[in-house]
């Protein structure tokens, strides 16, 4: 048995960047305490969900990367001697953006980063406003804990992205998220959104035979000109086994350091019982890269 122990970070975020940052620092030093290897933080965590509403001056969140948070958790990443999975705001030129992941080793340095390629654009997350789909395919980041496939929120709820990851020999699916519910959902909806949520990373683990590591943000927030409703970020980050079994969950209303001990050896035994990949019918599939087959 080779044990990997993760830790997820789920926060409730402020405006103000650096006293959320602190706090994460704080929660990172927590984690590194109690044997974590891998950290994952949640999605955009420097600062609140600036994506309620379309505002050109939420373009001064965006650093370079490498930039000033690289270099600072790259630092914490050195002294505690963990990987960190960070989740960034990229401005990559005057006027072009990303949302990217970034994978900080254990020496501090950058062993990789993904850009989100799949970027919504709904009520309250108007995403397509501020980033640019990413460009950087589906590739795991090689790393000392193993090869992570790391990729952003929206990209969790499309079935071609993680197999693609699985094939390019990723070990680990994870997704730092920020999902939850605004005022006008139902009880019956945010029911259904939330397990539809879980049931589709859940299944991303089962059709890949890999675990899969989602963290979310949590409580409530609101866009300071009032023009949006806000979202309540419903947490409840989680990891699930290559069989997606549940393994640990987090509160749905409460921070949370969730610490993880997983088995990776566990998805060679899996998928010697369900040999998915073995059975796939390549040769019927060329209609995946249509838009829609009418």
């Amino acid at each position: 048995m080779k044990l990997l122990k993760v830790a997820l970070v789920q926060q409730m975020n402020s405006p103000d960047v650096e006293s959320n940052i602190l706090k994460l620092e704080k929660n990172i030093c927590a984690c590194a305490s109690q044997g974590a290897q891998l950290i994952v933080l949640q999605e955009l965590h420097n600062s609140s969900y600036f994506c309620l509403t379309e505002n050109t001056d939420h373009f001064n969140l965006a650093e370079t990367i490498p930039g000033p948070s690289v270099e600072r958790f790259g630092r914490l990443a050195k002294a505690l001697e963990v990987v960190i999975v960070l989740s960034l705001f990229e401005k990559r030129a005057s006027g072009l953006y990303h949302n990217t992941a970034v994978v900080l080793e254990k020496d501090g340095t950058m062993a990789g980063k993904y850009r989100k390629m799949h970027i919504p654009d709904d009520p309250e997350y108007f995403e397509k406003f501020y980033f640019t789909p990413g460009d950087l395919g589906f590739h795991p980041i090689d790393t000392s804990v193993g090869k992570l496939g790391v990729m952003v929120c929206w990209d969790q709820w499309f079935p071609e992205a993680a197999r693609l990851m699985a094939l390019h020999g990723a070990e680990l699916l994870i997704y730092p998220t920020a999902i939850g519910w605004t005022p006008s959902d139902s009880p019956e909806e945010k029911t259904r959104q939330k397990a539809a949520w879980m049931i589709s990373q859940r299944a991303h683990a089962v059709a890949n035979g890999l675990p899969v590591v989602a963290v979310n943000r949590v409580g409530y927030e609101s866009d300071s000109t009032a023009k949006a409703s806000g979202i309540a970020f419903w947490g409840s980050s989680f990891v699930a086994g290559p069989q997606g079994e549940l393994l640990a969950e987090a509160s749905a209303d409460q921070e949370a350091c969730l610490i993880v001990d997983l088995d990776m050896e566990r998805s060679e035994e899996v998928r010697r019982w369900w040999p998915f990949f073995r059975d796939r019918r390549i040769d019927a599939f060329d209609d995946l890269l249509l838009r829609f087959v009418d």
